[in-house]
C-alpha cells in the first residue's frame, strides 16, 4: 500500500505543477524562499502541504501547531475525499478567478481557499463525533479568514469563494458541487428552531456579492442570485434572481453560471 501510495504521489499532476511552480517563484523572489519551502517544497504531497498550512495558519497559544498538524494528518489519511475536494476546489480557482494565475497562489494567499480546507477538516471531526474540536476549528477559521462555515454544513466540492470576507454558511445548510459565491454571502437561517432552518444550494449555482440566502429553501442547479438579493423563496433550475426580497428575472443565460461568472443582467 505504501508504494502505491508512492507511485500516485509521483504521478500527481497537479501537486507537480505545483512544485514547479513553487520552484520557479523561489528563483525568481527568493525572500519568499522559506515560506514557500515551508509551505510547499519540504512536503511530499498536496495532503502534507495542506495539513501545514492549516496548521500554520490556525494555530495560536491555545493549541499548538504541533496538535493541528497531528489534526490535519489524521483527517487526510482517514478520508480520501478531503484530497479529492481540495484539488477540484483549487481547480475551480484556478479556473474561474482571473485573479489566480497559478496553482500555486491559492494555497499560499487566497483565504477562501484556505478558508474551505480548513472547514473540510473541522467537518470531517464533526462526522467523527469531535465537536468541541471542530468548534474550535470553526472558530480559528472565522478569527484569522473572516469567514465563518459551521462544521456541520454540508458543502460540496469544486467550490470558488471569491475574495471570501464576510462569507457565513450556517448548521443545516447544504451546498452543492461547483459552486461559486462572491464576499459577504450569507446562507442563513430564520428564527430560533433547531431543525433544518438554512438554504439548499443546487449544483452550478453563482452567488453574487452580498447576497443573503435565508431560511431553509431550495435554490435550483445552475441558477443565479445576483449581488445584493435576499433571496427568501425557492428558486427554480436556471434561472436568475434578483432584489430585494429576490425575483425572478429571467434564465440563467449560461449553462453553467458557477463556471462563466457572468454576474451582468442581461434585458
Amino acid at each position: 500500500m505504501a508504494e502505491k501510495r508512492a507511485v500516485l504521489t509521483e504521478l500527481d499532476p497537479v501537486w507537480q505543477r505545483i512544485t514547479e511552480e513553487a520552484q520557479t517563484a523561489v528563483r525568481e523572489e527568493p525572500l519568499m524562499g522559506g515560506l514557500i519551502h515551508a509551505c510547499v517544497l519540504h512536503h511530499k504531497s498536496i495532503e502534507r502541504a495542506l495539513s501545514y498550512r492549516f496548521a500554520a495558519k490556525l494555530s495560536s497559544n491555545e493549541m499548538s501547531m504541533v496538535i493541528l498538524r497531528e489534526i490535519g494528518d489524521e483527517a487526510f489519511a482517514c478520508d480520501p475525499y478531503l484530497a479529492e475536494a481540495a484539488r477540484a476546489d483549487l481547480m475551480a480557482v484556478f479556473e474561474r478567478d482571473p485573479a489566480c494565475h497559478r496553482l500555486l497562489q491559492p494555497i499560499l494567499f487566497f483565504k477562501g481557499y484556505q478558508a474551505m480546507q480548513a472547514y473540510r477538516i473541522g467537518h470531517w471531526l464533526w462526522k467523527q463525533g469531535r465537536h468541541d474540536l471542530s468548534y474550535f476549528i470553526q472558530m480559528r477559521t472565522s478569527e484569522i479568514f473572516g469567514i465563518d462555515i459551521h462544521p456541520a454544513a454540508r458543502i460540496g466540492k469544486g467550490i470558488m469563494i471569491d475574495h471570501a470576507h464576510s462569507i457565513v454558511i450556517g448548521e443545516t445548510a447544504v451546498v452543492g458541487d461547483n459552486v461559486s459565491m462572491l464576499h459577504s454571502v450569507t446562507l442563513g437561517g430564520t428564527g430560533k428552531e433547531e431543525e433544518d432552518r438554512h438554504p439548499k444550494i443546487g449544483d452550478g449555482v453563482l452567488i453574487g456579492a452580498g447576497a443573503k440566502v435565508l431560511g431553509n429553501i431550495k435554490i435550483g442547479h445552475c441558477s443565479r442570485i445576483a449581488a445584493g438579493s435576499v433571496v427568501l423563496e425557492d428558486v427554480p433550475p436556471c434561472s436568475t434572481v434578483a432584489g430585494v426580497p429576490a425575483k425572478i428575472v429571467g434564465e440563467a443565460g449560461c449553462p453553467q453560471p458557477s463556471i462563466e461568472m457572468d454576474q451582468i443582467l442581461k434585458s
